[in-house]
């Protein structure tokens, strides 16, 4: 603000204002993005392989895994846990009732997605590094502190009169 006028720093706030609240907004939608596409990389070989340990035919494990990793995200930060689902009424009848209760039980689906869930945030984490080495580069090339200063009117000299 030191290198506005007084009469613009009204105006400077303001834009600084609605950029810091714009870039909020974007910054949000491209942390769900980079998560969902490390969720999509590792996510549906994760969830395959741990359906089948415990019984689920493989067609339905396959199906399962390759529905959009973005029910499963919303489905883990709300603490729901989705394989009940996924996997079917019908499905989880023909399991044992041991394995139908692991898979259903609070713990499985955690322990599921955590790999593929911290595989996201690398993603995510990794390119915040690089704006903010970006935004480091790029504020060091900028150059050197304007302030703002009034310009201070000439004085004229006052002519003498002759007496």
């Amino acid at each position: 603000m030191n290198s506005l006028p007084p009469q613009h720093r009204g105006v400077g706030s303001g834009m600084n204002s609605t950029f810091q609240n714009s870039a909020q907004v974007l910054s949000i939608g491209i942390f769900f993005t980079l998560m969902i596409v490390g969720l999509s990389a590792s996510l549906p070989g994760t969830l395959y392989h741990g359906l089948v340990a415990h019984g689920v035919p493989a067609s339905v494990a396959n199906a399962a895994a390759h529905l959009p990793p973005v029910s499963t995200l919303f489905s883990a930060f709300l603490g729901y846990s989705p394989v009940q689902h996924l996997v079917g009424p019908a499905v989880l009848a023909h399991l044992p009732a041991s394995q139908a209760a692991v898979l259903t039980g609070r713990s499985f689906f955690p322990s599921l997605i955590s790999g593929p869930f911290a595989s996201g945030l690398h993603t995510a984490f990794d390119f915040a590094i690089a704006a903010c080495l970006a935004a480091a580069a790029m504020s060091w090339l900028r150059g050197g502190k304007y302030h703002y200063r009034e310009e201070a009117e000439p004085v004229l000299a006052q002519s003498t009169k002759a007496a």
